[in-house]
């Protein structure tokens, strides 16, 4: 029996939570999905919206992730037909690419049998991404911490927190590369031990589940959020408003930006989403949750799906 068609199903994320810069993420439950079948070319289907100019030959993303892996491993890729849905925006600091990544991955593991370990989906993942704080929680679901070198990644997948999430996403578009071009080369050594520091206390605060020191640390970021708020002009106003007049934990940049996060108690989303649509009705605002399952593959047989990963 024919192991396809097959369904790879892959989380979104969010990365930093304000000054885990480059290291820590958090699934969240928007997906990028693909059906994979066998054909007799490449090509890939975009059927939602959120993919349109998405290229639908070999210069895909996903393609390439996948035909880099097929080379590491000494392997040729056969031909596949892809459909692909998402409700995962473009740039907008969700990890989209991110997600992609991880579905190149997997589209090679499954149609070459790879039989990757998770470690090494994860591994491979950051060397493409250059770092594992999107791709690491896409492949885990819940919430990872990692560090990453050319020569090394280590990942500590934490689980899945009891929060809910409600994100202020702007019309306009922020790319990855003009967010990461307004990053200084060099930081001063002692605002570089603050904020070592601080994000030292965000993750001590993340393990004891103490919430509200979290949402301090957010806000209290010297990596990256200083430098990104002069493209976000509002993301200063964002987070003091939602420290002072909500009952949210706190507030900071959904990756790269423009996309704002807020951390906020478990069942008090939809109140505090209503008050935050009120003061910046600009801003779409929505209700996330943190995904539990991260990467998953299943078969789809006369129209049922049978989990295989």
């Amino acid at each position: 029996m024919s192991r396809f068609p097959i369904k790879i199903t892959v989380p979104a994320s969010t990365a930093n939570l304000g000054p885990g810069f480059d290291s820590i993420g958090l699934a969240v439950n928007r997906y990028l999905t693909l059906i994979v079948d066998k054909a007799n070319q490449w090509s890939f289907q975009a059927n939602s919206g959120n993919l349109e100019g998405i290229p639908a030959g070999k210069d895909n993303l996903i393609y390439q992730v996948a035909e880099h892996i097929a080379q590491l491993k000494g392997k040729q890729l056969a031909p596949y037909t892809v459909q692909m849905e998402s409700t995962i925006p473009l740039a907008r600091g969700l990890g989209s690419s991110a997600s992609a990544i991880v579905a190149g991955i997997e589209l090679a593991n499954q149609v070459l049998d790879l039989q990757l370990m998770v470690t090494e989906k994860v591994r491979l993942a950051s060397l493409w991404e250059g770092h594992p704080d999107n791709v690491s929680p896409s492949i885990y679901g819940g919430l990872t911490i990692g560090t990453h070198t050319e020569n090394e990644t280590d990942v500590v997948h934490v689980g899945v927190p009891e929060i809910e999430l409600v994100l202020l996403v702007p019309p306009d578009e922020l790319k990855t590369k003009v967010a990461r071009g307004i990053l200084p080369e060099e930081l001063p050594f002692r605002k570089a031990i603050r904020g070592s520091s601080v994000a030292n206390v965000l993750v001590a605060a993340i393990f004891q589940k103490n919430w509200e020191l979290v949402g301090k640390m957010m806000a209290r970021d010297e990596f990256h959020q200083p430098f990104r708020g002069q493209l976000i002009p509002h993301l200063q106003d964002v987070m003091e408003y939602v420290q002072k007049n909500t009952e949210a934990y706190g507030a900071a940049l959904s990756g790269a930006g423009p996309t704002m996060l807020c951390l906020v108690p478990a069942s008090k989303g939809k109140f505090i989403q209503q008050v935050l649509q009120e003061q910046y009705p600009a801003f779409e605002v929505e209700i996330l949750q943190p995904d539990t399952q991260g990467l998953h593959v299943e078969y789809v047989l006369n129209g049922r799906k049978k989990e295989i990963s």
